[in-house]
């Protein structure tokens, strides 16, 4: 989601016309137009340039953006792992009980994401988890792409070896040619409906991240694979048994262009409602809540909070077959692009919504502003996490019965089950 803000006085059609075109060859791309008001997409890379220093710009009260300007911080594959990384540590040395592991050292309450190490950089640590479970399939990710561009599997190490290998020193070398990658331990065992895998598409919107205070969009969707899935190592060059991303899936000859593949969260739900039960599905869901609130936490600090910005992240999640969700990956720009007639709907409202809350009533925008929207111009969106309320509440208190922010099922001296929910 990518727009600017601002109020613009038109002279002329001439005068109009020249600052559009100024505006598309810099990225910014107009969407909306109200007599004195202009609505502009904003891409990535704009964003950079607007609060570059070299550039001069400087936003001026009225004028909001669709970015926070070093959100890969979150959204890039490998400075999200290392930020939540960072998060486990820092929780540990001050002796949070959100930092419990189990008797194999495991996080309790933090391990959502897969294993995961950085080319080149880890690649001996890489090497040393592989070689304890020689059996295990790991997927390469290039940083900084999108939409399962350069991704492929490995279940060998001269599959990695391949890729990039100094012989003679038997070390991993950099490239000049060959950009960073993560590669993570692929979840090989995910929940399948109809025998394909699927992942989940959700939205947050952060309006601040000093106090942190974020909205879940009721509206997500599951993207589904084409084929059916296999562990079978004979598959793992099939992009369509593994890959969700529909501009991979659209190319397949089973894809479906009436319903692109998707399901409703609210459909997803119905399902493991009546399969699985109510109160395992409500589990599950908190613990999406959960992981998507601590992955924001663990950025915050080093997120650079500026009063014009605010962002839309598109979250990917993926379900195992023991219904313990994971976070794969974050996305800054999630595609507005729709494939269906129920996705143009729902992408139509995720814009419409996003701007009530952004800029509410309509009204001249205000960077100034608490940031704190009246409960009716939510629309679709409900509060996911507000720190200044949990603060005032009590001790890291987000969910209801829990005092210590502990995520987990029971409460700790009384045995008893402990309510979870982010309501």
């Amino acid at each position: 989601f990518r727009i600017m803000a601002g109020k613009v006085k038109w002279v002329t059609d001439i005068e109009k016309s020249v600052l559009i075109n100024n505006f598309e060859k810099r990225g910014w791309i107009q969407v909306a137009e109200n007599e004195d008001w202009n609505f502009y997409w904003m891409s990535v890379q704009t964003i950079r340039n607007v609060f570059s220093v070299e550039t001069g710009y400087r936003l001026s009260d009225d004028q909001i953006v669709n970015h926070f300007p070093n959100h890969y911080e979150l959204t890039r594959k490998d400075l999200m792992v290392k930020n939540i990384k960072r998060y486990r540590k820092e929780l540990e040395k001050e002796g949070s009980p959100l930092a419990e592991k189990d008797e194999n050292g495991k996080y309790i309450y933090l391990d959502f994401v897969p294993v995961t190490f950085m080319l080149p950089a880890d690649y001996n640590l890489f090497v040393e988890e592989f070689r304890k479970n020689p059996s295990s399939t790991w997927i390469m990710k290039p940083c900084g792409k999108a939409q399962g561009k350069g991704i492929f599997l490995i279940n060998k190490l001269s599959q990695i070896k391949k890729w990039s290998r100094d012989s003679k020193t038997s070390s991993f070398v950099s490239q000049s040619s060959k950009e960073a990658y993560v590669i993570s331990l692929y979840i090989n065992n995910p929940l399948l409906i109809g025998g394909k895998k699927f992942d989940l598409r959700l939205y947050v919107l952060v309006s601040t991240y000093r106090p942190l205070r974020c909205y879940m969009y009721k509206l997500g969707f599951c993207r589904f694979c084409t084929v059916k899935y296999t562990p079978s190592t004979s598959e793992l060059d099939n992009m369509f048994v593994h890959l969700t991303n529909v501009a991979i899936q659209k190319h397949g000859d089973d894809y479906n262009h009436i319903h692109g593949g998707k399901w409703t969260v609210s459909n997803l739900r119905l399902y493991l409602e009546s399969t699985r039960g109510k109160e395992v599905t409500n589990k599950l869901f908190d613990e999406i809540h959960w992981i998507i609130v601590q992955s924001l936490k663990a950025v915050a600090p080093v997120m650079n909070n500026d009063k014009h910005c605010f962002e839309c992240y598109g979250y990917d999640i993926i379900i195992d077959d023991k219904l313990k969700p994971w976070l794969i990956e974050v996305n800054a720009s999630p595609s507005l692009t729709s494939s269906t007639a129920n996705d143009r709907i729902l992408k139509y409202n995720l814009i419409n919504d996003t701007l009530n809350i952004a800029v509410p009533n309509g009204e001249i925008p205000d960077c100034k502003w608490n940031k704190s929207p009246p409960k009716e111009v939510l629309g679709n969106y409900e509060v996911l996490y507000d720190e200044e309320m949990a603060q005032s509440d009590g001790p890291d208190r987000s969910r209801s019965g829990q005092s210590t922010g502990v995520k987990g099922n029971r409460a700790r001296d009384s045995g008893k089950p402990v309510l979870t929910t982010w309501k």
